[in-house]
């Protein structure tokens, strides 16, 4: 079992396993500390979690500062057993849990390479560069202090140089994104699909973002 706690107003992220939910006082005693309102997700992978189990797990949120509590497993058992005692619960495959999982590890990472298909919902964000293989689909958002590399297909929004570096760049296999963004110039993708058949590459010149061949010299 791993959980997430998000501190709202200051987007501090705590992550941890509890391994035994029989025994979860000194697991609760290190995070004592964090102020909140908090967010905390519980992310349950191939375990069944009974209705007393998760009692207690609630009791001991209910001590911290928690304005929502989420449940995500691929048990059944556990889902209804969440969504008896009225918590939000919701089943969904253990590879979409560790998906979740690894994107939020990422968050406190510099530069971040991710492998796989980022779907709608899904966000993902670098404090350096950020390369992604695999595709970012409508309604995903990838963002990066730096330069952003999709191996695959951007479709999604992407976002870089969030802290105002004007001179990065974002480099796509197939550009066709519904909004680019490269520190605070933005650009709506294109209407038309891409007839090209080699990288691009989107940068700002003369505060315009444009779009070009993306020429690897060796």
């Amino acid at each position: 079992m791993e959980i997430v706690l998000n501190q709202i107003k200051s987007k501090y992220l705590e992550i941890f396993s509890l391994l035994d939910i029989d025994n979860i006082e000194k697991t609760f005693q290190k995070v004592a500390s964090i102020k909140g309102p908090l967010e905390a997700k519980v992310f349950i992978i191939n375990e069944s979690i009974s209705c007393h189990q998760l009692s207690k797990l609630k009791n001991h949120f209910d001590k911290l500062y928690i304005c929502s509590l989420c449940i995500y497993s691929n048990n059944r058992e556990t889902i209804l057993s969440g969504k008896s005692l009225k918590i939000d619960s919701t089943f969904i495959k253990g590879q979409e849990i560790k998906n979740k999982l690894l994107l939020l590890n990422s968050k406190n990472k510099d530069d971040i390479l991710h492998k796989g298909t980022l779907r709608s919902g899904d966000r993902i964000s670098s404090n350096g560069n950020l390369c992604i293989i695999g595709d970012v689909n409508p309604g995903a958002i990838v963002s990066a202090k730096k330069n952003i590399y999709v191996w695959g297909k951007l479709l999604g929004i992407a976002f870089a140089g969030k802290s105002g570096n004007i001179n990065a760049s974002i480099t796509s296999l197939y550009l066709n994104p519904l909004q680019l963004r490269i520190a605070d110039v933005i650009a709506i993708g294109p209407k038309d699909k891409p007839k090209n058949c080699y990288p691009e590459i989107a940068v700002i010149d003369k505060r315009t973002i444009i779009i070009r061949p993306h020429i690897i010299q060796n």
